[in-house]
Formats: structure tokens, C-alpha cells, sequence
């Protein structure tokens, strides 16, 4: 649920209290604050924030774009470490950029087709225990 629009948008009193005081300065420093649910108001545009995310004070220069957002929405509190090895795996191979080698590459589970003029061995294919129900139930 939202807050009631009559109330007006939360901004925590001493974050009021640091941009009155800084306003009057004309080198502005940053304001720390632990405030993340405390909504940007047009007073803000300009102004640093360092805001905690939970480990570490993440620095934050307000923009017209942020007015009516929160500040804890610029200061992610999970750390993204990636995806797992075989992805990263994946996306640093991707298509081949050198032209030493005009055969395309095969795919790393697929089978290697034989070259135009060879025999390929026999060999008879495995019937798996469904494809063997499969052809009684054709009979």
C-alpha cells in the first residue's frame, strides 16, 4: 500500500535540517545518511548523498530524473557476482572472429559429420526401451 498523498512524500527531518544548512555553502559536501526509505524531493537536485547500503556508503549526486524516487533505489544492497562458470565460459567463445579457419566450429555436444566421399562404419542403432514399446504397439 502507498502512502496517502495527503501525508506528502517522507524525507527524514535531519536530511531536511543538512540541506537547509547547505544551502547557505557554496562547496557542498556530501550528506551521509542511513535514511534509504526517504522519498527525493526538487530540494535535493544537486546536492551528494553517501548512502548506506548496508556494508559500505554508496555516493549518489542527485538528478532531475530522481525526484519522487527513494533514496535506497540507487544503492544496491546485493552484490551481483556473476553468473556460473560454464556461462561465462559460453559468452567469452562466442562466434569466431578469426578468418585463419573457414570451417565452422561444431557445437561442444555434437556429433562430427564425415567428410563427402567417406564410408561412414556401421554400426546399428540402439533401440531404447521406448522406442521398443513404440514398435509393439505398431504390431
Amino acid at each position: 500500500m502507498t502512502r496517502g498523498v495527503w501525508k506528502g512524500p517522507f524525507v527524514h527531518p535531519s536530511l531536511l535540517k543538512k540541506i537547509d544548512k547547505l544551502k547557505d555553502q557554496t562547496k557542498k559536501m556530501p550528506i551521509k545518511t542511513w535514511s534509504r526509505n526517504s522519498t527525493i524531493i526538487p530540494e535535493f537536485v544537486g546536492h551528494s548523498f553517501l548512502i548506506h547500503n548496508g556494508k559500505s556508503f554508496i555516493p549518489i549526486t542527485v538528478s532531475e530524473e530522481m525526484v519522487g524516487h527513494k533514496l535506497g533505489e540507487f544503492s544496491p544492497t546485493r552484490k551481483f557476482s556473476g553468473h556460473t562458470p560454464a556461462d561465462k565460459k559460453a559468452a567469452t567463445d562466442g562466434p569466431a572472429t578469426s578468418t585463419s579457419s573457414s570451417a565452422p566450429k561444431a557445437s561442444p555436444g555434437a556429433t562430427p559429420k564425415a567428410a563427402p566421399g567417406a564410408t561412414a562404419p556401421a554400426s546399428k542403432p540402439k533401440d531404447t526401451k521406448w522406442q521398443k514399446k513404440i514398435t509393439l504397439l505398431k504390431l
